[in-house]
């Protein structure tokens, strides 16, 4: 009578991982769709998209063109009156100019904070000083804090001191914006580490100086990482904040988000370049989290657990 019944729970268990495995396949199917669809897009040309649906675009194999990318990447061609002339016209803010700017943009911007957090978070893990507790809530209330409110007001500063429109009151902007995630994340990693280690330290004669750049910080390359990966791809995908505080900026310091904001053109027809575009920008990000992601989870269940 038991291995009978041992018997139908594996058969009912097996036939539960079929369905369960059927419905994740549907799913991942039924959410990749678009990406396909601006995939093929992005090798189409302008009359073939036009025309027709992305899924018609294997029975008319010679629409299928690299010009799209080539055009995003070096240059745009000149039209007109709806007919391509053929010549190709370099203009300051090509999608390989705006990439670059984009990594100058994001890379200090993700830096600065993770240097910065990770101090505060020794700080506040290790170090006794009064209203450590209410200093450390009101930092981490500002996680509730959305970012739009303080826009113009950090707007209207930087117009006073010069900064808007410049590299450095980005990165100042992305950093205040970010430093309060990123306390959290590496507090809940740095408290967790085990407090002998920085005692025998000490007892060694080491200085807070040192125990935090030779203890702490490869310690916790978990947490590290995994705001780097938040933080990247957060700056990077940014539209809002770069829009407002690179707004009388030259078209070369455009990053890759009002670039493709402005490549579907002034009546939204270039959508062939709009594709090829998303897809140049999400190379970078793509490589940033898998090479990290190893840390990922282990960074964010940091400090979940205890004991």
């Amino acid at each position: 009578m038991s291995q009978a019944m041992s018997k139908t729970w594996r058969t009912k268990t097996a036939l539960s991982r079929r369905i369960i495995t059927a419905v994740l396949i549907v799913l991942c199917v039924i959410w990749s769709l678009p990406t396909i669809g601006i995939l093929v897009t992005s090798f189409r040309t302008k009359d073939a998209v036009s025309s027709s649906g992305w899924w018609q675009a294997f029975k008319t194999p010679e629409s299928f063109t690299l010009d799209n990318y080539g055009q995003v990447l070096f240059g745009q061609r000149y039209t007109v009156a709806g007919k391509d002339t053929g010549v190709i016209v370099t203009r300051g803010a090509t999608m390989l100019s705006a990439f670059l700017s984009s990594i100058t943009v994001t890379l200090p911007a993700v830096i600065i904070p993770i240097f910065i957090a990770a101090a505060a978070a020794y700080g506040f893990a290790w170090l006794s000083f009064p209203g450590r507790k209410i200093l450390f809530a009101m930092i981490i209330a500002l996680l509730v804090v959305p970012l739009q409110i303080s826009l113009i007001p950090i707007l209207r500063d930087y117009q006073k001191i010069g900064l808007n429109g410049t590299y450095l009151g980005i990165w100042l902007a992305h950093t205040g914006f970010g430093l309060p995630l990123a306390t959290y994340i590496l507090f809940n990693y740095i408290s967790t580490i085990p407090r002998s280690i920085l005692e025998s330290a000490f007892i060694d004669g080491s200085s807070h100086f040192d125990c935090f750049f030779k203890l702490i910080i490869p310690l916790s390359v978990p947490a590290l990482a995994s705001f780097a990966i938040f933080q990247f791809i957060w700056v990077w995908n940014d539209l809002l904040v770069a829009l407002v505080f690179l707004s009388g900026a030259a078209q070369e310091m455009q990053v890759v988000t009002i670039r493709l904001m402005n490549m579907a053109g002034t009546l939204g027809t270039d959508w062939h370049l709009l594709t090829a575009g998303a897809f140049v920008s999400m190379v970078l990000p793509l490589v940033v989290f898998l090479s990290l992601q190893r840390y990922f989870v282990r960074g964010l269940l940091a400090g979940s657990v205890k004991g």
